[in-house]
């Protein structure tokens, strides 16, 4: 019996909108409907006269799921365009975090040793606690999280992923 597994790949999608009430609940419910999940969900208006969104997806699939997800959002009417930035190669992205961690002590002196080694901000801090900016890929925030559990994490805020293609090249 020969067993065939999928490889499940998390991918990126970058989706242009209509900026219009509604298109957000319309995509998640796509998703939802769909039993498909939504790992991080960014949206920013990115033309002047703020008739057009962008939406940062990221989701995980096999190949066939993640080419489904792609050709449905295509036939959502406010839809634009649909860029599967994982695919299409190189690009950038990039998440923010406001962390806060609870410290007195040894587990103070070593909350702001870390979060030096991470280039984390302090962005507001008390005699017990302090709120750490942070920002880089995913993974890095994952870490910088993992290390701050250890010495008094006490809140996360993410933003979520924002990307972008890299080189000359718009949508």
């Amino acid at each position: 019996m020969h067993i065939r597994t999928e490889v499940i790949e998390r991918h990126t999608l970058s989706v242009t909108v209509t900026n219009e009430p509604g298109i957000l609940a319309r995509i998640a419910g796509m998703f939802a409907g769909r039993g498909y999940n939504i790992e991080s969900l960014t949206v920013a208006e990115v033309t002047e006269d703020e008739t057009v969104s962008r939406i940062t997806i990221v989701t995980s699939g096999a190949p066939a799921t993640i080419d489904q997800i792609i050709a449905q959002l295509d036939r959502l009417p406010p839809v634009h365009r649909v860029h599967d930035l994982t695919a299409e190669g190189a690009h950038v992205e990039r998440e923010l975090a406001l962390v806060k961690v609870r410290g007195t002590g040894d587990h103070r002196i070593e909350a702001l040793r870390l979060a030096e080694v991470y280039r984390a901000r302090v962005v507001d801090a008390t005699i017990s606690s302090f709120v750490f900016e942070v920002t880089g890929g995913t993974e890095k925030i994952d870490k910088f999280l993992e290390l701050m559990r250890e010495v008094g994490l006490v809140e996360v805020a993410r933003t979520g992923v924002a990307a972008i293609s890299r080189g000359h090249q718009t949508f």
